[in-house]
C-alpha cells in the first residue's frame, strides 16, 4: 500500500480541482439505461439478494432497538422519576460507547468472516433488550443502555460489507439506499408498535422492550443458514496463500498508518452525518406531544409520514448517486434539506407539520442513502468492514450529546401554556433543532466539498481480484470460450487488463494495480 503524498504540489492540485471535480460524467447509452434501477437490480444475483436481506433485517432491527428510548422517553421518566433530559443520558451513552463495538466486532468480521460476529452482534442485542425491560433503577437503566451501546455499534460495518461487497458495481448505489433505508423503517415499525404496546399494555414501555427481543432471533436463524460472501472468501484465500492470515494485526497497524487521513476525514464526515439524523429525529417526537400537544394518535401518523419519506429518499437519492457522483448528491441533499428547515420546525398545522416532516427527512435520509457505498468505497478492501464501522460510530461518539444539547437548550426557551402561564416541561424544541439543523447541513456541505470520492471502486483486494480472474480465466479457457485478455496500447506494447474499474467521474482506470483515492494525499508517489 503506498504512502500518502503530502507534497505541496499534490495537495495544492488537490484543493485546485474540488469544484470540478463535482461534474457528473458524461454518460454512456448503456449507464443511461441504468439509471432506470429495475434492470440494474436484475443484475444482482439470488445468494447477494439473501445477504442484502440478512443485512437489510439486521441494520432495521437495530434501528428499532436505539429508537425505543426517544419514542417513550417521557413515560421511562415518570416510571423510573427522572426527568427527560436525564432519560435522554441512556440515548448519548448508546452512541457515545458505539465506536467500542465497532472495534471489537469490525475487526472480527474482518479478521474470522462477517457470518459469527453478525450473530453473536444478534445474541448480545436480546439479552440486552429483554434487560432494558425489567430495570427498576435509573443507574440499571444507564448501565444496561451503556453495554446496549456496545453491542449495537457493530452491526453498521458488518452489514454494509455484507451488503455491498457482492453488489455489481452498477447496483451498488441503489442498494446502499435500500441498506440506509433499514433505519427509517426501524425507525416506523418503532412508532407502530410504541402505539400498538407500550401504549395499551398494563407493563407499558417495558412490554416494548420485551418485544423488541424477538426478532433478532428470526434473523439469526437466516443468517446461521447463510455462507460467507464470495468478496470475503476470495480475500481470505489470497492473504492464506501469502500467508498474511498470521500477521493481521500487523497488517491492521500498517493499513491505519497509511489510511490515517482518509479515517480522520471519515470520521469528521459522519460526525455531521449523524448531528444531521439525531438532530432531526431524536426528540422530534418530544416535540409533538410536549410542545405542539399532539395527541398519541396524530404523533404516530405524523411519525410515520416523517419515515416514508426517509425511506423514500434513501432508496431514489441512494440510487441516483451512481450517475451524479457521491459528493454531487449529498450535497445537493443539504442545500434542499436547509431550505426546508423552517416549514419543518415552525408550520404547526397538520397539514404542514406532516408535508415538512416527509421532505426534509426525504433528503436527509436521502443524503444517509449515499453513506453506506461512499464509505465503502474510501475504505481498504482488506478492513472494509472494520474502517466503515469505525468511522460511522466514532462520529455517533462525536454526535452522542444532540438529543441532550437540545433538551439542555430547549429548556431555556420556555412556552407559555393556554392560560398565559410557563408551564414546566413545555419548551421551545422546534427552535432549538432549527438552528441545530442549520449549521449541520451547512457543515456536511462543506466537508463533503472538501472531501475525496472513489465511485465504482474495487471491492477486492489486488491480489484477491487477481486470483479471481485467474480463475474465470482458466473457466473460460476449459470451455473453449477464452478471450484475449492482454491489450495492446498506443505503442504496441501489451498491457495487463486482469482488473477494470467502472469508470467514475474522478477515476476511470484499467490496470493490473489497485486504483488511488481522489485524493492527492493518496496518489502514488
Amino acid at each position: 500500500m503506498d504512502a500518502p503524498d503530502f507534497s505541496r504540489a499534490s495537495i495544492k492540485r488537490y484543493f485546485s480541482t474540488r469544484l470540478s471535480t463535482l461534474k457528473p460524467p458524461k454518460l454512456t447509452p448503456e449507464e443511461k439505461k441504468l439509471l432506470n434501477p429495475f434492470p440494474t437490480l436484475a443484475l444482482i444475483n439470488k445468494k447477494t439478494w439473501l445477504f442484502i436481506a440478512c443485512a437489510f433485517c439486521g441494520w432495521t432491527w437495530d434501528a428499532f432497538d436505539f429508537f425505543s428510548v426517544g419514542l417513550v422517553a417521557p413515560k421511562i421518566a415518570e416510571s423510573l422519576n427522572r426527568s427527560v433530559t436525564d432519560i435522554t443520558w441512556g440515548i448519548t451513552l448508546v452512541l457515545m460507547l458505539r465506536s467500542i463495538g465497532a472495534v471489537i466486532f469490525g475487526v472480527a468480521s474482518d479478521r474470522y468472516g462477517r457470518k459469527w460476529p453478525f450473530i453473536i452482534n444478534l445474541v448480545c442485542f436480546i439479552a440486552l433488550e429483554l434487560g432494558s425491560g425489567f430495570v427498576q433503577t435509573y443507574k440499571q437503566f444507564l448501565g444496561v443502555r451503556a453495554i446496549y451501546g456496545i453491542a449495537m455499534g457493530g452491526l453498521y460495518g458488518n452489514a454494509a460489507a455484507t451488503a455491498l461487497e457482492d453488489c455489481p458495481p452498477q447496483a451498488r448505489g441503489v442498494i446502499s439506499g435500500v441498506i440506509q433505508s433499514g433505519y427509517a423503517l426501524g425507525y416506523l415499525l418503532c412508532v407502530v408498535f410504541t402505539r400498538a404496546i407500550a401504549d395499551t399494555s398494563p407493563y407499558g414501555w417495558r412490554a416494548l422492550f420485551w418485544f423488541g427481543s424477538g426478532p433478532p432471533v428470526l434473523i439469526i436463524i437466516f443468517r446461521f443458514f447463510l455462507p460467507e460472501t464470495e468478496t470475503y472468501l476470495a480475500s481470505k484465500a489470497s492473504q492464506e496463500e501469502s500467508g498474511i492470515e498470521k500477521k493481521f494485526w500487523n497488517g491492521l497497524k500498517i493499513t491505519f498508518k497509511s489510511y490515517w487521513l482518509m479515517f480522520c476525514y471519515l470520521v469528521v464526515l459522519m460526525a455531521g452525518f449523524n448531528f444531521m439524523s439525531h438532530g432531526s429525529q431524536d426528540l422530534y417526537p418530544t416535540m409533538l406531544k410536549n410542545q405542539r400537544q399532539f395527541s398519541d394518535d396524530r404523533s404516530t401518523v405524523t411519525n410515520c409520514v416523517a419515515n416514508f419519506g426517509a425511506m423514500a429518499g434513501g432508496l431514489i437519492i441512494g440510487h441516483f448517486s451512481t450517475a451524479l457522483g457521491r459528493r454531487l448528491t449529498i450535497m445537493i441533499s443539504c442545500v434542499i434539506g436547509g431550505a426546508l428547515i423552517y416549514p419543518w420546525a415552525f408550520v404547526h398545522n397538520s397539514a404542514g407539520t406532516n408535508a415538512g416532516v416527509f421532505f426534509l427527512q426525504f433528503f436527509v435520509q436521502g443524503a444517509w442513502g449515499v453513506v453506506p457505498i461512499h464509505l465503502s468505497e474510501l475504505s481498504p478492501p482488506d478492513l472494509r468492514s472494520s474502517m466503515v464501522g469505525i468511522a460511522y460510530q466514532m462520529g455517533n461518539l462525536a454526535s452522542s450529546a444532540s438529543s441532550t444539547i437540545e433538551a439542555r437548550i430547549g429548556e431555556r426557551f420556555p412556552l407559555k401554556n393556554a392560560h398565559g402561564e410557563y408551564q414546566e416541561g413545555l419548551y421551545d424544541y422546534g427552535k432549538v433543532m432549527a438552528i441545530l439543523m442549520g449549521c449541520v447541513f451547512g457543515f456536511v456541505l462543506i466537508v463533503t466539498f472538501v472531501g475525496p470520492e472513489n465511485r465504482g471502486a474495487l471491492m477486492l483486494t489486488e491480489d484477491a481480484q487477481m486470483m479471481v480472474d485467474a480463475e474465470n480465466k482458466l473457466d473460460s479457457e476449459e470451455k473453449g470460450d477464452f478471450e484475449n485478455l492482454e491489450r495492446v496500447d498506443s505503442d504496441g506494447k501489451q498491457v495487463d487488463n486482469f482488473i477494470e474499474e467502472v469508470p467514475g467521474p474522478e477515476n476511470t482506470y484499467t490496470g493490473s494495480h489497485p486504483p488511488h483515492y481522489d485524493s492527492a494525499h493518496y496518489e502514488s508517489k
